[in-house]
């Protein structure tokens, strides 16, 4: 990625939008805990489309965990995490697939799928570690499920929505 004005005003723009989202839903309890439906999780298939969204959004979870007042192993992992997810949908980004399904490529459809286990897979230990909450199964079922709404069905209405402005984040990457 070049390192320009644009590319760094995306992702102040994407972090921003991040934590102004997770507030939101933080004021209905939503954003944290063993069951976490956050708006801003949506935001994670940005990088299917630009590389200036994976410092937005690694940058926008780790001040939105902290603002939230998250303890400090989620505020790390839970950064970390984002910042996981964020990479693999990039390179699904830019490796995308010929083949198509209702008319949007498969790798489309994929875009979600690393915010969704990179969460999956770290969270529940987090908040076993961090929060005690157990039993571990049944924070991998709601983290799990939080992260199918959020980044699955919200984060791809969010990218077919995107998808129809092509030039949108042209030269961003």
């Amino acid at each position: 990625m070049k390192l320009s004005i644009r590319n760094i005003t995306y992702g102040a723009v994407i972090a921003a939008i991040y934590i102004v989202l997770t507030y939101i839903v933080n004021l209905f309890g939503l954003a944290n805990g063993a069951v976490q439906v956050r708006l801003s999780e949506a935001l994670t298939i940005l990088p299917y489309f630009t590389a200036s969204a994976i410092p937005g959004l690694f940058i926008g979870c780790l001040l939105s965990n902290v603002l939230t007042g998250c303890a400090l192993p989620d505020i790390i992992f839970g950064s970390l995490a984002t910042l996981i997810g964020a990479i693999v949908t990039y390179y699904l980004g830019r490796h995308r697939s010929e083949k198509t399904l209702f008319g949007h490529s498969v790798s489309e459809y994929l875009a979600p799928v690393p915010a969704i286990l990179s969460n999956t897979l770290i969270i529940p230990f987090v908040l076993k570690y961090a929060y005690g909450i157990v039993p571990l199964w049944f924070s991998f079922v709601t983290v799990f499920a939080g992260e199918v709404i959020s980044c699955g069905i919200l984060g791809l209405v969010l990218l077919f929505a995107l998808k129809r402005y092509p030039g949108l984040f042209h030269d961003a990457s």
